[in-house]
């Protein structure tokens, strides 16, 4: 049996049927009005849990995070659908669940609690009592008012606001592709070549050459041939490694400025003099 302690391990649970598959996340819990016993909850059914629909849990059980109803997952998603919003049950719409479920009779008016207190039909009480349906905000002690401090715990309003609280999410920003193509360039270098020319050369005759000048006819005609050299470039193309080129990545730290509006509580007084004040 849930209770009204159940109701915060209740909300935001994720319920499961009697087979224990999953239904979705429980929404919100709706109280009796006349009890305060939590009659009803709201689960995240449809596509994406764009939808929610409402299940007994007068009979149903909570362990490990876990809200367990004694109903098969077709029979939860096909259950009549009421508008979860309005925070309020009728007894018409109630009726029609109880015959639905067939769990009961729906004769009672049910208020629906976010974990922090109940909405009655004529506004939103957040303390843990439940609505009179009267008109006027009015909790279980008696006392009028919204907060859940004051008359009924102790002598201090608590004053609240929102803080923002910024963090980082890693997105994809842009892609980076090593590509290698081949392109033609013109290369022009210098290279030293040699060559062979005819130089002639006269020596007089000398008593050591004497001989080889002798040697041979007197009056004779003759030939001599050189052969002459010279060196070209010659041209040879070769593929070697010059480089090895990879990519990678680095993380650079940068400050940016992140600006939202925050709401806050502001506690003003009525006819009070402020002893400490100079």
């Amino acid at each position: 049996m849930i209770t009204q302690q159940d109701i915060t391990t209740v909300i935001g649970s994720n319920a499961v049927d009697a087979s224990g598959d999953k239904l979705g996340k429980v929404g919100q819990v709706y109280l009796d009005d006349q009890t305060g016993t939590p009659e009803w909850a709201t689960v995240s059914t449809g596509l994406f849990g764009t939808s929610e629909t409402f299940v007994p849990i007068s009979d149903a059980s909570v362990a490990d995070g876990t809200l367990r109803v004694p109903f098969e997952k077709a029979k939860v998603k096909d259950a009549p659908r009421i508008d979860a919003d309005q925070g309020h049950l009728s007894p018409a719409e109630e009726e029609e669940l109880y015959r639905y479920y067939g769990v009961g009779t729906g004769t009672r008016d049910t208020t629906v609690t976010t974990g922090g207190g109940t909405d009655t039909t004529t506004g939103r009480d957040t303390g843990t009592g439940t609505g009179t349906g009267t008109g006027i905000d009015t909790n279980r002690h008696g006392t009028v008012g919204h907060d859940t401090s004051g008359p009924t715990t102790d002598d201090a309003m608590t004053r609240s606001e929102e803080q923002l609280r910024v963090g980082t999410q890693q997105v994809e920003s842009g892609r980076a592709r090593l590509r290698k193509f081949v392109v033609t360039e013109n290369v022009t270098t210098t290279v030293p070549v040699s060559h062979e020319e005819v130089r002639i050369e006269r020596e007089p005759i000398t008593d050591a050459n004497r001989g080889e000048a002798l040697d041979g006819p007197a009056i004779s005609e003759e030939e001599h041939e050189v052969v002459l050299h010279a060196e070209r470039p010659v041209v040879q193309k070769e593929a070697v490694p010059v480089e090895r080129v990879r990519l990678d990545t680095e993380t650079v730290t940068e400050q940016e400025t992140v600006a939202d509006t925050v709401r806050k509580e502001q506690i003003d007084t009525d006819d009070v003099t402020d002893t400490n004040r100079r």
